[in-house]
């Protein structure tokens, strides 16, 4: 696994030096501009209007608008003066539940392996911090920004999130207008959680735009055409109370179908009696399941870029 920083988890008078590796990965497939002419590559060019010349990497600057047109720029070195002796460290800050961490404050995920020398101190932090049900709340400075972070064991290992702070956070002002639900529709609608209820299986979920654009692209490669079905729909349910109604006998419908499908042979024969028997459609504004298409194994390509060495 790629090595994109090195430091150390700092807690109490603890050091565990560490190195970090991206823990996910985007497969979004990236498309590049062409000629239409002669299907060739455009090739981005960095202009300077006023000299009206091209510039290179090497002439750029970087410089912050403080007001409309007057900018102040800044060196690499006036960015690195800002470097804190301690900014290879992850100094732990607190130690919290995590469930006191609402999601909106996760960036990106990050695993920690440890350094040859820091085996065994990594095990005990981690290994402590699954018996005590906590997660560490941290600071860390990484290419030049101070970044609060979440430290937490996810399989066996440490995984850091880059957090946001408080201020980047936006607040709702309002949702609308204050309408109280009657207690008949609390109660529907608790039933209809309590229908779509199931352990979190990650497996099963997957993304079916990514596939139809992995199978739109391999057919095009093959000189085929590619057919999109178009989803089934039901009609509209303006009533609140119809669709949850309909909502409900749908995912009872469905729950007593998969009762059914984990039977044991003696009751297949009852599951095959049901399925023929008369059933009455309900049309709903939910989408009904098609027929699923073989997945592709289509994988997007990854783009190399040049990372600065000891990032």
């Amino acid at each position: 696994m790629h090595t994109i920083w090195k430091g150390s988890i700092s807690f109490g008078l603890v050091n565990v030096p560490v190195k970090m590796h991206a823990a996910t990965e985007s497969q979004e497939f990236q498309f590049n501009y062409l000629h239409k002419a002669c299907n060739h590559r455009i090739r981005s060019i960095k202009k300077c209007p006023v000299c009206d010349r091209e510039v290179d990497a090497a002439d750029l600057v970087k410089g912050y608008e403080y007001e409309k047109d007057r900018y102040v720029v800044l060196s690499d070195e006036d960015l690195a003066s800002l470097e804190q002796p301690m900014s290879r460290s992850i100094d732990i800050l607190d130690f919290i539940d995590l469930k006191e961490i609402d999601p909106i404050y996760y960036q990106k995920s990050y695993y920690l392996s440890p350094e040859e020398t820091a085996q065994k101190a990594y095990r005990l932090l981690c290994q402590a911090m699954e018996e005590s049900g906590k997660v560490a709340v941290a600071r860390v400075t990484m290419r030049s920004k101070q970044y609060l972070a979440c430290l937490r064991v996810f399989e066996q290992a440490l995984v850091m999130e880059t957090m946001h702070y408080p201020k980047e956070i936006r607040h709702m002002d309002t949702v609308g207008e204050r309408v109280v639900p009657t207690e008949v529709e609390l109660t529907m609608a608790r039933q209809l959680i309590d229908n779509l209820a199931h352990p979190f299986e990650p497996e099963k979920y997957h993304d079916e735009l990514h596939e139809q654009m992995a199978q739109l692209i391999e057919s095009r490669v093959a000189g085929e055409i590619f057919e999109m079905e178009a989803p089934t729909k039901g009609r509209k349910v303006v009533d609140l109370m119809e669709a949850l109604r309909a909502s409900i006998v749908l995912t009872e419908k469905e729950k007593g179908e998969l009762e059914l499908d984990e039977a044991s042979d003696e009751g297949k024969g009852v599951q095959d009696e049901v399925k023929k028997a008369p059933t009455e459609s309900i049309e709903t504004g939910l989408d009904q399941p098609s027929k699923e298409k073989p997945k592709s194994t289509l994988i997007p390509r990854k783009r190399t870029t040049k990372r600065a060495k000891g990032a």
